[in-house]
């Protein structure tokens, strides 16, 4: 049977996971039973994907992020490198707590930078920019863009991936793609 996706030799895909077309998986990763991965996904180097784990399509996943059962990810979002998803507020070693797994969202187009952390049971929101190093200790809203530790928010951000700076009526526009936001109640669309 021909598969519809590429692993690298020294890659482990167990049985029982979903992989859909065109997903590229590379050196020493881990792809455990349960998990799915959307068409196009592109997994890096020294990866595990716990069971359970959902990726949308052409979730870009770099090298050394481990993403444990609770996470799910909507199409297009970007794992930097060595970036840390949590999945048990009070981990004891002698105390098992795989009950007790909160879960985590990451919203569609979202970027993680290399290194941040998330901690257990925050949402991303859908094109939210998180920094390099940032500590993710609350829910994220869309378009926002966070770092530091803990993370704080220092701003919105474009589809494109661009800082919006926002007129008088609440309109930006990205430098980009030329596409307007609107900011309204502590929140951005785009319009």
């Amino acid at each position: 049977m021909e598969k519809d996706f590429f692993a690298h030799p020294t890659a482990v895909v167990d049985e029982g996971c979903t992989i859909g077309k065109g997903v590229k998986i590379w050196h020493f990763t881990h792809i455990m039973p349960g998990c799915t991965l959307g068409d196009k996904c592109n997994i890096g180097q020294n990866v595990v994907i716990s069971p359970e784990v959902v990726l949308g399509k052409n979730v870009k996943v770099q090298n050394n992020v481990s993403i444990y059962t609770g996470v799910t990810c909507d199409d297009d979002v970007f794992l930097g490198p060595s970036m840390v998803f949590t999945n048990v507020t009070n981990p004891r070693s002698a105390v098992n707590r795989k009950s007790e797994y909160a879960r985590t969202h990451v919203g569609k187009g979202a970027t993680i930078g290399a290194n941040a952390t998330i901690v257990c049971g925050h949402d991303i929101g859908a094109f939210a920019f998180i920094g390099a190093g940032a500590v993710v200790t609350k829910n994220i809203p869309s378009y926002s863009l966070w770092a530091g530790n803990p993370a704080r928010q220092l701003g919105w951000m474009s589809e494109f991936g661009h800082r919006l700076n926002f007129d008088k009526q609440g309109i930006a526009e990205c430098p980009e793609s030329k596409e307007k936001y609107k900011l309204e109640n502590g929140s951005v669309h785009k319009i």
